[in-house]
């Protein structure tokens, strides 16, 4: 199925059919209690959500939007753990797709705990940049959320990325060169 940029694919507390992300991109958000929503994750193409249900079933953590036009492929939830006991070559390729979610955390804490709130910035685009070129950061996410997934302030986004666009519209000459 193709869903499309904004649209939602499944929501918080929800419990039923997993999905494979074949193409495009989604993030997963969290309500809390007090009305705020977070930015929790990423989801890249190949992965198959939730990542918390790929054992056994639970209610989804959170609601994934889409980014951008997504293909998704649904995955019925008693084909999908049914398949599960009969076949331990889709087990070993579960435990991969969890090793690979595990490889992406462990990039995205580089991303946290660079030095300075410019390194995790630029780290965070350079890595997000794989995925969503040649749109722009700030075209498939807000300030905020990139805020949210960097540990940043808001504010503090908005002011790199006026210095990033300041930068590069600076003339060249002897003082720039």
């Amino acid at each position: 199925m193709i869903i499309h940029k904004g649209e939602v694919l499944f929501r918080q507390g929800d419990s039923g059919s997993l999905f494979h992300l074949k193409s495009g991109l989604l993030k997963i958000v969290r309500t809390q209690e007090d009305g705020t929503v977070h930015l929790m994750n990423l989801i890249v193409p190949d992965e198959i959500i939730p990542h918390h249900s790929l054992i056994s079933p639970g209610p989804c953590h959170g609601t994934a939007v889409a980014l951008m036009t997504s293909e998704v492929e649904r995955i019925p939830a008693a084909e999908w753990y049914r398949s599960l006991e009969q076949d331990a070559d889709k087990c070993r390729l579960i435990a991969g797709k969890l090793q690979d979610k595990l490889r992406m955390m462990q990039q995205r804490i580089d991303q946290l705990t660079a030095a300075t709130p410019a390194d995790k910035l630029r780290k965070f685009e350079a890595w997000f940049h794989s995925y969503i070129a040649p749109s722009a950061l700030t075209d498939v996410l807000t300030q905020d959320e990139i805020g949210q997934f960097i540990g940043l302030r808001r504010e503090t986004v908005n002011r790199l990325l006026r210095a990033q666009s300041s930068a590069s519209k600076e003339p060249a000459g002897p003082k720039n060169s």
